[in-house]
């Protein structure tokens, strides 16, 4: 196994990808998880984290299409996960180069 921060930073930044295709933030890093998790040290704990953050990500916006519906808090919802979108990843491509753990907030483990 090799240390490479530069791909772990990179797998983190895939996920801003969404805002151009709209899934590729999600195909992307689990692409990378998949061929490199054995290949490179703390890849399998940075790609679980990032996938489970997106999954979990993605229920809450589904939560988000009721409330919409029902309560008109649902817009407010997809605001604030458009900004965890934005932000975490960049938060954690910047620990990522400092050689810390993932933190994503309000993520589910799946993985």
């Amino acid at each position: 196994m090799k240390k490479d921060k530069q791909l772990l930073v990179l797998t983190h930044l895939s996920q801003l990808i969404d805002f151009v295709t709209g899934i590729g933030g999600f195909i992307v890093p689990l692409i990378l998880w998949l061929v490199k998790k054995d290949d490179v040290i703390d890849m399998d704990k940075h790609g679980r984290a990032i996938l489970n953050f997106r999954i979990s990500m993605f229920i809450y916006l589904l939560i988000c299409i009721p409330a919409i519906l029902f309560f008109g808090l649902g817009l407010l919802g997809f605001l604030v996960i458009g900004i965890f979108y934005l932000i975490f990843p960049i938060i954690n491509a910047i620990r990522a180069s400092n050689e810390e753990e993932p933190s994503y907030p309000l993520s589910i483990q799946f993985l």
